[in-house]
């Protein structure tokens, strides 16, 4: 038998808009199961299926207004016909028939026990991040979980749902805050900054407009992560390089000619790898949970290069098992790879720590960002000669300056400074490089 389901009588509601329907032709409901949801300016509740049966048509849409008395859908029923209202109760069931365009409204009946209206959520004080209006109206959830996941601040157009047919329910909310703060990181625009104003700059005087580079805006937007969900601290420090400078300036003159560089960045590499060896918690990553920390037993070591699109990281795989000279000839072709824009993926990936070098550009000191999953990031400065004092006079030393900033949930100040002290002596002492 076909049924017109009705909206049951609501109360004071009267043209209530419609903000969600729970079904589509073809469904299976069961008795008291939600079919839509509707909202006033002061509450939101769902309408319940009187009766078990299949959904043969909708008669409305989102957005529509509807009141007591509204037809909502026809419903294919097997069963006995459910209670109708008092003036018909002692009618014989209805023959199937075409369904009226504005069908009278029946008679009030009680209210269902479950349709109480709940008050609308206010704006919650502290989010987890910013909402996609657009993905969380299309979302399947009903109004209670709406509010209770605005009142979090989760965007539940992200999240799958493992109710009924998929409906998003409160568990999996729940289960969504609980994996953020596991991880101890945002969600996504997890700050909620203001967002910044939109200026017309043409009112000053003359300006020209340039689109970011491709790399300019995914290197942006992994920085920004970064920045965001790291707790960054930096460990300043200097190597006297003095000796080692020497060495390499003899192992320039010495390979010049075969048109090999030998430039200060492959004895940090070398050096890098010692320090590491050392100290082991430099050479791991957090896990997806954030509660392992995963220790690796290769050295691969990033290298920040800059092109004229931006900056790209490519990786010198296995620098342990490398000389001197094999991460010069590497170095070189890496560097010209990345230039031409001929780096793959592959490339830039299995980095264990990153050295970023300005020393040719200049500058005393700075503050890198790590390069997450990595916890630590090498910067490196223009060395100068300073008075060093050695216990009996000032002597000319040829000074590094080194700028450490690491991820500080697995790195400890002390174990910082212990690193870049340890990583200051293997510079200061080449011959163990070699």
């Amino acid at each position: 038998m076909i049924k017109e389901i009705l909206v049951p009588n609501i109360g004071d509601f009267v043209d209530v808009e419609v903000i969600e329907i729970l079904v589509a032709p073809g469904d299976t409901v069961q008795a008291e199961d939600s079919l839509l949801s509707v909202e006033s300016d002061k509450a939101s509740m769902e309408i319940p299926a009187p009766e078990a049966g299949v959904v043969k048509e909708l008669k409305l849409q989102v957005g529509d207004k509807v009141s007591a008395g509204s037809l909502i859908l026809l419903l294919e029923t097997s069963g006995a016909v459910a209670a109708a209202p008092p003036v018909a109760a002692k009618q014989a069931p209805a023959p199937v028939q075409s369904v009226p365009s504005s069908p009278p409204p029946p008679a009030p009946s009680p209210a269902p026990q479950r349709m109480v209206p709940r008050p609308v959520a206010a704006t919650p004080a502290v989010t987890l991040g910013r909402i996609d209006e657009a993905g969380f109206a299309r979302a399947y959830a009903s109004p209670g979980v709406r509010k209770f996941a605005r009142e979090l601040g989760v965007d539940i157009g992200r999240l799958a749902g493992s109710g009924r047919k998929g409906r998003i329910i409160q568990d999996d909310i729940k289960a969504f805050v609980k994996q953020v703060m596991t991880q101890g990181m945002p969600a996504a625009g997890g700050l909620q900054v203001a967002p910044l104003p939109e200026i017309d700059f043409a009112k000053w005087g003359e300006v020209e407009s340039r689109a970011l580079t491709k790399i300019n805006k995914l290197t942006g937007q992994f920085l920004h992560r970064n920045w965001v969900t790291i707790p960054h601290v930096t460990q300043f420090d200097e190597a006297d390089i003095t000796d080692m400078e020497a060495m390499r300036k003899a192992m320039v003159a010495e390979y010049k000619p075969k048109g090999i560089g030998i430039t200060p960045l492959v004895f940090l590499m070398k050096a890098m790898v010692r320090a590491l060896q050392e100290y082991p918690r430099f050479n791991a990553s957090l896990d997806a949970s954030g509660a392992n920390l995963v220790f690796k037993k290769y050295f691969n070591v990033g290298i920040a290069v800059d092109t004229p699109d931006g900056l790209v990281v490519p990786v010198v795989q296995g620098v342990d098992k490398k000389g001197l000279v094999d991460l010069a000839i590497e170095l070189g072709e890496i560097s010209a790879k990345a230039r031409d824009k001929k780096l793959k993926p592959s490339d830039m990936q299995g980095g264990c720590i990153t050295i970023s070098s300005l020393g040719g550009i200049g500058g005393t000191k700075f503050t890198p960002i790590v390069n997450a999953p990595e916890v630590a990031i090498l910067g490196v400065s223009r060395s100068r000669m300073q008075p060093v004092w050695n216990g009996k006079e000032f002597a000319p030393r040829l000074m590094l300056p080194l700028a450490l900033s690491y991820d500080h949930r697995v790195i400890d100040g002390a174990d910082g400074a212990r690193f870049t002290t340890f990583l200051s002596a293997v510079l200061a002492d080449p011959k163990v490089l070699v």
